[in-house]
């Protein structure tokens, strides 16, 4: 029995067929079904039925998966143990927002992948909120104001930002000078969420309405641009729009507070090295020079 084996098995199980574990593998399907095929025939038992939606696991399967997932769990904490201080190996799947990870994420993960080489790191680009349990994630790097969940989230950076509109919006609808105000006008957001503002020592919660929503911050901008609201937007999609004035603040005497950048992982007891190194190359990068503004959670 061969730990590869047990580990296709598990991302099979996880993911609910073939097709999806060899995506989260970077294998060929055909390489996955050799594999599952010698770990049933060294068994002597059939652990997943297939049907054409995928793959289901068997009474024996279902019993297995879990004693197959603790010892790969505990072979990746022992190489861990014995490798060279520093040095990491196997695979390390995130997932990070589309909006500005690319810009703002993406540099932290190509350093750590030039100074472990024998680490492969997958990165998923997306503004979807991602299940990192069921899509088998190690973790996530998300931004925003985090909802309580079972998930355990350290924060390694601060973000910050504002309400930007265009000056067509603003002429024709005017500006809001208080956060009550904005009722009354087109709010451009990813969906329901409320938005957040400081008054002195105090936070005002505001749920404002609007017409046009995207799970995507870069076409909030577009948005607004277009004069179709206002949008609270990162920093980092807006500086060049305010600077040439296709964009002006809005409301700036209630600036939003500030939220934060997480590293989110599945709850377990200890975080994987990879993990913590990760989260560590953020904290370098971000903690002492924040770049984004808050958005929702991704």
């Amino acid at each position: 029995m061969d730990i590869e084996e047990l580990r296709t098995f598990v991302e099979v199980a996880d993911a609910g067929g073939v097709s999806p574990a060899a995506r989260r593998l970077g294998l060929a399907k055909s390489i996955v079904s050799r594999r599952l095929a010698r770990l049933e025939e060294d068994l002597g038992v059939q652990l997943l039925a297939r049907t054409t939606r995928g793959a289901a696991l068997t009474e024996a399967g279902a019993t297995f998966r879990d004693y197959a997932a603790r010892v790969c769990a505990e072979i990746d904490a022992a190489k861990e143990t014995i490798l060279p201080t520093g040095d990491l190996r196997g695979r390390l799947r995130v997932a990070a927002p589309l909006s500005f990870g690319p810009t703002h994420f993406a540099s932290v993960l190509a350093d750590m992948a030039r100074r472990h080489p024998q680490l492969h790191i997958h990165t998923s680009y997306t503004d979807r909120f991602v299940d990192l349990i069921a899509e088998g994630y190690d973790c996530a790097i998300r931004v925003g104001y985090l909802a309580d969940s079972n998930l355990i989230a350290r924060r390694v950076g601060p973000i910050y930002g504002k309400l930007v509109a265009s000056p067509d919006y603003i002429e024709a609808h005017g500006a809001p000078e208080t956060p009550e105000e904005l009722i009354e006008h087109q709010a451009l957001m990813q969906g329901t969420e409320a938005w957040l503002f400081v008054d002195g020592d105090k936070t005002i919660t505001v749920r404002p309405q609007g017409r046009f929503k995207a799970d995507n911050g870069t076409a909030l901008v577009a948005a607004a641009i277009a004069g179709l609201g206002i949008a609270w937007v990162p920093d980092g999609l807006t500086g060049d729009h305010l600077a040439s004035g296709a964009l002006v603040p809005v409301m700036t005497r209630y600036p939003p507070p500030p939220a934060g950048i997480y590293v989110i992982r599945p709850p377990g007891q200890h975080p994987a090295r990879k993990v913590r190194i990760l989260t560590e190359l953020l904290v370098e990068c971000f903690d002492k020079a924040p770049q984004v503004s808050p958005h929702a959670p991704v």
